[in-house]
């Protein structure tokens, strides 16, 4: 899809019907016709406006025929059954003497911001055009942040009662998210940095302010991604931990009655076959004792494997330490 847009007088941005000078063109997805068509009118290469196409381009920038491309990554979030997830996606700003031309696969939130006009920009100023993109992207990557970040305590307290797996992968996916975050952020910053360089921003004092501001968000989207990242994965660990005590103390009680039920097992086959049973026929009763004296030992020792399982040895005294002996002495000593 291909829209062409221009600065009116009134300081709006417009849409046009066809290509003119001092334009923005906005591709997005587009096909290789008309890939074709804007760079024959535009002057632009046509391997750059297909660059962008590609998922997994980094961040960069490329300069030919009088044309400067900078490629950036741009927060990006999808809508699943699952719920919300988060990746990123390049988007190439190029620019000539003649225009601006953006190239992206999917929409993008900061350019729908400039022609709805809720940002204000100058399509005959491609150098302010690239800066006030680069920070709406930095402030973009920021609100994703704060998303992941309270989604993050939502899954958390959603753990607090009741662990699933569901919420273990949910906290898996928003880990991977902050790692391409973080990466992405990186890239962009270093693109940043050889656009101030390129473009000769310091010169102009409304170019360096936009550009500091620039600089700003981006490091605190560099920060606070890091921030996260250490969070989740700290939080990763010690759900891991738990998850591992929960199954120990299901283990551990599993063994306890897999031995406790074994006691009364081996005595009965010891004993079973030659033991007479209450009501059988020729049983006397003298015979019948051995039944429930038998039954009362396998009782008895069941018990007390029970407790020594359960609560460890209850006739075991606590040693005391050689420290605790002496302090004792010390003690009666003084008193002598």
């Amino acid at each position: 899809m291909v829209k062409y847009y221009f600065s009116a007088d009134n300081g709006r941005t417009e849409e046009c019907e066809n290509f003119k000078d001092k334009c923005w063109i906005a591709l997005e997805n587009p096909t290789d016709d008309e890939c074709e068509d804007v760079s024959a009118f535009s002057g632009v290469p046509e391997d750059m406006l297909k660059a962008a196409l590609d998922e997994e381009e980094r961040a960069r920038s490329e300069f030919d025929e009088g044309c400067s491309m900078y490629m950036v990554d741009c927060p990006v979030i999808e809508e699943g059954a699952g719920g919300d997830s988060y990746t990123t996606l390049p988007l190439a700003i190029i620019y000539n003497a003649r225009c601006i031309v953006t190239v992206s696969l999917k929409g993008n939130t900061v350019l729908r911001d400039f022609i709805c006009g809720r940002d204000k920009i100058d399509c005959g100023k491609p150098v302010h055009f690239a800066l006030k993109f680069m920070l709406g992207n930095a402030k973009r990557f920021l609100y994703c942040l704060k998303q992941i970040d309270r989604k993050n305590h939502r899954i958390q307290n959603e753990m607090g009662k009741a662990m699933k797996n569901e919420e273990i992968i949910q906290l898996l996916d928003l880990q991977n998210a902050l790692v391409y975050f973080s990466t992405s952020l990186s890239a962009n910053d270093r693109v940043h940095q050889k656009f101030s360089r390129t473009e000769a921003v310091c010169p102009s004092e409304e170019y360096q302010d936009l550009y500091d501001d620039v600089n700003v968000e981006n490091k605190q989207a560099i920060e606070t991604c890091n921030i996260y990242k250490n969070i989740l994965s700290v939080t990763m660990d010690a759900y891991g931990s738990v998850i591992s005590n929960n199954a120990n103390d299901a283990m551990k009680t599993l063994t306890i009655i897999t031995i406790l039920l074994a006691v009364p097992t081996l005595i009965a086959g010891l004993w079973g076959m030659n033991m007479p049973v209450p009501g059988e026929a020729g049983v006397t009763l003298g015979q019948t004792v051995w039944f429930w004296v038998v039954s009362g030992i396998a009782v008895l020792l069941t018990v007390i494997i029970a407790v020594f399982l359960l609560k460890g040895n209850p006739f075991k005294r606590p040693l005391r330490t050689k420290k605790r002996k002496k302090d004792r002495k010390n003690r009666r000593g003084k008193q002598d």
